[in-house]
């Protein structure tokens, strides 16, 4: 499972998360930190990530368009990154069970 964390989202969760999530980067890592969505959408399904996010324009896109790429919608609002670690950790099988579901689109994380 290969997951992209949004711009929204901080680059301190690549190293916190990589010991549970073997593939999972940033988009400032893959020269798209200052991208637009579309570009953001674009380069995932390209390259077979899951977008990690708290941008809910991106859950528009993933009914509109359907489920390449994926979107993990995290809905904590403002919040410090230990808790979207904290969060993402703890539905560690929920997101691996959406990744794994060609049919699904759209994981929404309260």
């Amino acid at each position: 499972m290969k997951l992209l964390l949004d711009q929204n989202l901080s680059h301190r969760l690549v190293e916190s998360l990589a010991d549970l999530y073997s593939q999972v980067n940033h988009v400032r890592s893959v020269g798209l930190s200052r991208a637009v969505d579309g570009d953001v959408w674009d380069y995932a399904r390209a390259h077979g990530y899951t977008i990690v996010t708290k941008d809910g324009d991106f859950s528009g896109r993933a009914f509109l368009f359907g489920p390449l790429p994926k979107v993990v919608w995290i809905q904590l609002g403002n919040c410090p990154t230990d808790e979207v670690a904290r969060l993402l950790r703890d539905r560690h099988v929920d997101v691996t069970a959406f990744c794994a579901d060609d049919t699904a689109g759209l994981l929404i994380l309260p």
